[in-house]
């Protein structure tokens, strides 16, 4: 038998078949993060920098499927000022959080939103998925991770 038929053999008889990731089913948690995101995202939409800043961890990395990696806090900033303040804003596609617990960390949410350009109101904007990864404090909540896909 080969290999990768083994694999899958045994993945058959264990169950792992169609393993699929549950959303945590801890409500306080998935309602804190999900007020994190539209803190985040108020701030976003209405180009309230200093608010963006105070919730992006100093070790940012952002992931960005058509921009790269970014891995500098202020020069995340500076292109959010320059090709998002005025020009877009950010749509969550209602119910589409999920939130998992990091132990001794924070949390990852998932979902999907959507991106409108302002200067062209009547574009179709298709959903992207998002990961963050939020980093617990003692005294707050920061974002150390995205992912956005397009």
């Amino acid at each position: 038998m080969k290999p990768f038929a083994v694999i899958t053999l045994i993945l058959l008889i264990s169950g792992f078949s169609d393993v699929t990731a549950q959303p945590v089913t801890e409500a306080p948690l998935k309602e804190t993060i999900t007020q994190l995101d539209r803190t985040y995202f108020e701030a976003y939409n209405s180009c309230n920098i200093e608010k963006q800043a105070e919730m992006y961890a100093e070790d940012i990395e952002f992931y960005h499927d058509k921009g790269g990696l970014t891995t500098s806090k202020q020069d995340l900033l500076d292109s959010l000022k320059k090709n998002i303040c005025g020009k877009v804003t950010r749509e969550l596609v209602e119910g589409s959080i999920e939130v998992y617990p990091i132990s001794e960390y924070g949390a990852v949410e998932i979902g999907f939103h959507k991106f409108h350009n302002n200067e062209e109101p009547d574009a179709i904007s298709e959903p992207g998925k998002f990961i963050i990864i939020w980093k617990k404090t003692e005294a707050t909540w920061n974002i150390t991770r995205v992912i956005s896909l397009h």
